[in-house]
């Protein structure tokens, strides 16, 4: 084992052995070099002629740049072409850290590590999986749960996804939750919660929330170390009252010192930029201090670099600028309000009575989809491919499950893809 990776576990095991025991052998093993390259490049900031880093500068000093690519963009060259940092930019993780708390005012006074910076969610799981999961672990999901799990988590790490019930009687399944979470002996857990739910589109309850908080809170007090790891792809796009608003981390990130809650999070949906691919890794743990973070997030940094290097500097330079814009937020919620006008459509649509003989939707109230499942008899790939044929209509189909992306579909044109569906369905009766 490297000395770097050595020193960084001992302050972790210091300050909290349930976290070191929750470490992958590829999480015990990884650490951000300090020395070498990147330490020698440190040393030499400031030099009058600095010859370390692998990029190309003006005569100027300036980062060198072709006008083909420069001219396109209207910002100080500083902020698009050099490298940013393998941890991310210092100005957007601080940024991204009070929006956090402004986002969670139940997090007011619990101290969290600093957000790493990740090339969006999908690899913020995946950086998850490389601090969390071995071979050997089974990861606690839904069993409607975002397909590209099985990649990030299975694939790529060995693991495998432990399934659960989602939904009982219209809401949440809490004992299968609970049932499974408490599966087989005391030890490490791993859970990744993703709220709103993709593909459902459902976050729980305020009720339901605490009652998941409690079945954890429960699990760690037998003895379990767990580390949840919560999906906030999606979050801030509730449309029903009585749904939790703030992020299920909130509570876990303060719940018990056996309970490490991971925040993987990000502007890709939040803020509409897709293809920005900016997120963000956040942990947080009862008693949690600056020194035991800093550790979490040097090993997060380790892992970045050894995988992508770093995130994209333009992108975190054209987000900070968003956020510290003061349209942002008039901004946001003028597209909040166009989210929810097709949320309400698709309700609206979904009192037609005929509708129920051929489909009847699964419990949904926020995020970007929501989910119908077929009455028996239909086969979900083929009313899909009717659909794309004779109605020129698409979505995807989940087994007999269809999830429907309303985040993409004009209020105006709900009911109309509602009645292709239903129509779909009774040609595929025939």
């Amino acid at each position: 084992m490297n000395p770097q990776a050595a020193e960084l576990n001992s302050i972790i095991q210091a300050k909290s052995t349930p976290v070191f025991e929750l470490l992958s052998e590829r999480g015990k093993n990884i650490f951000f070099p300090k020395k070498g390259i990147l330490g020698q490049t440190a040393e030499a900031k400031g030099t009058k002629i600095n010859a370390t880093i692998g990029a190309a500068i003006e005569d100027d000093g300036t980062p060198m740049r072709l006008e083909a690519v420069a001219s396109k963009i209207n910002m100080d060259p500083s902020l698009v072409f050099p490298y940013a940092p393998s941890f991310g930019r210092p100005d957007i993780r601080a940024k991204w850290k009070s929006m956090i708390y402004g986002k969670n005012p139940s997090l007011d006074g619990v101290e969290l590590s600093l957000p790493v910076v990740t090339n969006a969610l999908t690899h913020g799981i995946s950086m998850a999986g490389y601090m969390f999961a071995n071979p050997e672990d089974e990861i606690i999901v839904p069993d409607l749960f975002w397909g590209n799990y099985n990649l990030t988590l299975t694939n790529a790490y060995g693991c495998s996804l432990s399934k659960f019930n989602l939904f009982k009687e219209g809401g949440f399944d809490l004992e299968a939750f609970e049932t499974k979470l408490n599966e087989g002996e005391i030890g490490k857990k791993i859970v990744v919660l993703n709220f709103p739910n993709n593909p459902s589109g459902y976050t729980p309850t305020i009720e339901e929330q605490d009652a998941i908080v409690a079945i954890i809170a429960k699990a760690a007090e037998a003895g379990n170390k767990i580390v949840t790891i919560t999906d906030d792809a999606y979050f801030g796009l509730v449309y029903e009252e009585g749904i939790a608003t703030e992020s299920i981390f909130s509570p876990l990130s303060q719940l018990h010192e056996n309970v490490l809650a991971v925040k993987v999070d990000g502007a890709t949906k939040e803020d509409y930029v897709w293809g920005f691919r900016v997120g963000f890794i956040t942990y947080g743990i009862k008693g949690g201090d600056a020194e035991l973070y800093t550790a979490l997030e040097a090993k997060t940094a380790g892992a970045i670099r050894g995988n992508i290097s770093n995130a994209a500097n333009i992108s975190q330079s054209l987000l900070l600028s968003a956020f510290e814009s003061i349209e942002y937020t008039q901004q946001k919620e003028a597209k909040y309000h166009i989210m929810q006008k097709r949320y309400d459509a698709v309700k609206e649509a979904l009192t037609e009575e005929k509708y129920t003989e051929c489909f009847k939707a699964i419990p949904y109230n926020s995020g970007y989809f929501m989910c119908i499942q077929l009455a028996d008899g239909l086969v979900g790939d083929e009313v899909r491919q009717v659909l794309i044929k004779k109605y020129g209509i698409g979505l995807i189909a989940l087994g007999n499950v269809l999830r429907i992306a309303f985040s993409a579909v004009a209020a105006t044109h709900v009911k109309e893809l509602f009645d292709g569906i239903y129509k779909a369905c009774k040609d595929c009766k025939k």
